[in-house]
């Protein structure tokens, strides 16, 4: 409203270039600033590239003497700026206000905040960096196919709406982008990696956390992960606390949200008794939870926790009485993306799993179950699969599953014209895992003419029983047999028939000299 917007205005005026929207008939009182009336329909973009869309759009009328005069009103308006303050006190123009950068926002009501943020705005001034959190590679992604949609994990879990479709895979705006990691943490496919730190850097210090303990005598300790929140915790307990049991190792993090099943796995595996992550009031929690439960259904629930507690003394004590189950004996050192870092520290976990790992709804590992009775083998998943899980045999009608390699995006299922397609998310150690197996095959179709292997046999005779001598196409024998030719003998059958639909009229005879004297002869 302007008795609060106007103020403000007028203190930014001399460093910014202000422009009032507002949103009641308070009249201004100056000309060092713009003003407009209107309500926002959409509000766009981040610090230097807002795009807003105005409603009910009045503009001043210029005019030298007198009040001021208002345009008429008007939809659709589009205007730009580099910052947005938001005095509205209602709900917020973004997703995640507190992680849109040059989007601020307080309490009209509140004097002290307006101060504050009126010295917020006039430092938004200059050359700014903006750190690369992420990064996409597009060839992995498992968003869609064809136009079927599969992985949405990174979509619907982005808190800010930085991520959007870009065809068959998703696009990472960066300048929305507030680096939470909680899409590269979900990403089936690794098609979004975390930058900072890069996993790799993460996993080498906790491995020389790990190491560095047991050479100085260590037996079990512990990991905690945190932000700089939980670093103020910390310091806090050991200045006025007991501090942190001796056991326990802080790993400090700029954030923790991306601190996926993978590292929690890996924590383990390095020889880690337990691997905590101390979440602050600004973490975000979907991610974490869900790896949290995906993680304990493949290295146990004894070792791996999510802390939410924000009293350092509590902290402190409930670190004391934490159960310490024992540490892995034999540490190893997980490489590679975060599949294989999960399935090479699984299987240090779970030495003697003698059966695949039941994992939760929603998990990135897993195999497919084929209803043989309803499969036709028209390999239309096959040509969807994004990972290559899914494999044909060009020799024979065959379909045939790499387990490894399934991301359990559910593109085959979605696209499986006889729905005979299930997904079973599990997690297979065993070095089958890594090898293709048969789902389905059926006997090819010899055709009645060359012998060539062609199609189906089951599909071809149920083909041959629905339209032999039903179809008006097939009502001969004749026609219905072309129905089991392969395709070289059935051009050849068509093109050699009666009513062969290649056929044109007959040539015209060329017409010569003899023709025209022959012509004159004849009168």
């Amino acid at each position: 409203s302007g008795d609060v917007a106007f103020d403000l205005a007028q203190r930014l005026s001399a460093v910014l270039a202000v422009t009032v929207l507002a949103t009641d008939d308070t009249e201004p009182m100056s000309r060092d600033y713009d003003v407009v009336r209107g309500q926002i329909n959409s509000l766009s973009g981040a610090l230097g590239g807002f795009s807003l869309r105005i409603d009910n759009l009045q503009q001043l009328e210029p005019g030298g003497r007198g009040g001021f005069g208002w345009s008429g009103s008007r939809d659709g308006a589009v205007s730009r700026c580099d910052i947005v303050i938001d005095l509205t006190g209602g709900t917020p123009l973004v997703t995640a206000p507190d992680k849109r950068e040059g989007y601020l926002r307080v309490e009209p009501r509140d004097a002290v905040a307006i101060a504050a943020l009126a010295f917020d705005a006039a430092q938004l001034v200059g050359t700014f960096e903006k750190p690369l959190y992420v990064r996409v590679e597009e060839t992995l992604c498992a968003h869609s196919r064809a136009e079927q949609v599969g992985c949405s994990n990174c979509l619907d879990i982005c808190p800010t709406g930085a991520i959007t479709p870009a065809g068959e895979h998703v696009e990472i705006d960066p300048m929305i982008c507030a680096g939470c990691g909680e899409c590269a943490a979900l990403c089936p496919s690794t098609a979004i990696t975390y930058e900072d730190p890069p996993v790799s850097a993460l996993l080498s210090r906790m491995h020389i956390l790990a190491r560095t303990y047991r050479r100085a005598g260590g037996q079990a300790p512990r990991l905690l992960v945190h932000d700089d929140h939980g670093a103020q915790m910390i310091r806090m307990a050991a200045r006025f606390g007991r501090g942190l049991p001796a056991d326990v190792i802080p790993l400090e993090l700029g954030v923790v949200s991306g601190f996926g099943h993978a590292e929690m796995l890996a924590g383990l595996a390095h020889g880690f008794a337990r691997v905590d992550v101390l979440m602050s009031p600004k973490t975000e929690r979907d991610a974490l939870e869900r790896e949290l439960i995906l993680a304990q259904a493949i290295g146990g629930q004894e070792g791996l926790g999510l802390i939410d507690e924000a009293d350092p003394d509590a902290l402190t004590q409930l670190l004391y009485t934490q159960n310490v189950p024992a540490p892995l004996q034999d540490a190893v050192l997980p490489l590679g993306n975060r599949r294989q870092i999960s399935r090479l520290a699984a299987q240090a976990l779970n030495p003697e799993a003698a059966e695949p790992l039941t994992l939760p709804e929603n998990a990135p590992y897993g195999a497919i179950a084929v209803d043989t009775d309803a499969c036709t083998l028209c390999l239309s998943c096959v040509s969807l699969c994004p990972s290559g899980a899914l494999i044909d045999n060009p020799d024979m009608p065959q379909l045939n599953f790499q387990e490894d390699a399934c991301l359990q995006c559910g593109l085959c299922r979605t696209i499986c014209p006889e729905n005979a397609i299930t997904l079973v998310p599990q997690l297979n150690l065993s070095d089958d895992a890594l090898s293709q197996k048969v789902l389905n095959e059926e006997e090819p179709f010899a055709c009645v003419e060359c012998g060539a292997l062609f199609g189906v046999k089951s599909t071809v005779e149920r083909i041959m029983e629905k339209l032999s001598g039903t179809h008006p196409r097939f009502a001969t024998s004749e026609q219905a047999r072309m129905i089991q030719m392969c395709d070289d003998c059935r051009i050849q059958a068509q093109f050699h028939s009666q009513d062969n639909p290649f056929t044109s009229n007959p040539k015209p005879k060329v017409v010569t000299t003899d023709d025209y004297f022959g012509k004159r002869r004849d009168h």
